[in-house]
């Protein structure tokens, strides 16, 4: 798998790119804000000849979801997420004037994902693991194959994603990254949606909130 890394908007999301088979690619949390970020992803994906086939959310508060009615309208994709974040989705405009920003509504989803499903595309398979907490629908997307672990906004290197928004659970967070995380092989790399990747093992051992 190759995975490029890009960071949008003013809440600095994590925007992946994957592929498996260099030819068409997953966007994982699209978070362009402005046209200039969404030029920027154009022209990550033409420089490496990649065709999108498939948009991931691993939740829907605004920052991930920023860049799905782009991706809908240049790549004729909609989004996959949990139901669970629905709520969070439809009310992700209402959510950004919060925080000072717009956005237009969003574009109704492709369909819903659950706990174990399975994904294959683009030459990757990912494995849907339900880890919510930091959102109803908060979910990972993990390959065996290729050792990684896509973690959204309940784990990063050294934290964990807030619990103080609406439908966020600390204990129920911090459960499932213990019971659904941890338990991953050690050297599994996880990519989070905010700030630099890091292992489940580093995490496991020397993350502060697990100390």
């Amino acid at each position: 798998m190759n995975i490029y890394r890009a960071v949008f908007s003013p809440m600095q999301v994590n925007t992946y790119i994957i592929t498996g088979n260099g030819k068409e690619c997953v966007i994982i949390d699209c978070g362009c804000y402005v046209g200039a970020e969404e030029q920027k992803l154009e022209e990550m994906l033409s420089a490496r000849r990649l065709k999108p086939v498939m948009l991931l959310d691993t939740h829907c508060h605004l920052d991930h979801v920023f860049g799905n009615r782009f991706m809908l309208e240049r790549y004729g994709l909609r989004p996959w997420f949990h139901e669970g974040d629905r709520h969070n989705y439809q009310n992700a405009p209402k959510q950004s004037l919060m925080f000072g920003l717009s956005m237009e509504p969003q574009p109704d989803p492709e369909g819903y994902l659950s706990d174990g499903q399975v994904i294959s595309a683009a030459g990757v398979t990912l494995t849907v693991i339900a880890v919510p907490g930091h959102s109803p629908g908060g979910i990972a997307f993990y390959s065996a194959t290729d050792g990684v672990v896509f973690t959204g906004d309940a784990l990063f290197a050294g934290s964990i994603g807030r619990s103080d928004l609406p439908g966020g659970d600390h204990e129920q967070l911090m459960e499932n990254i213990r019971e659904r995380l941890f338990v991953l092989p050690p050297d599994t790399v996880a990519y989070p949606g905010h700030g630099p990747e890091t292992t489940i093992r580093e995490e496991a051992e020397h993350n502060p909130f697990f100390m």
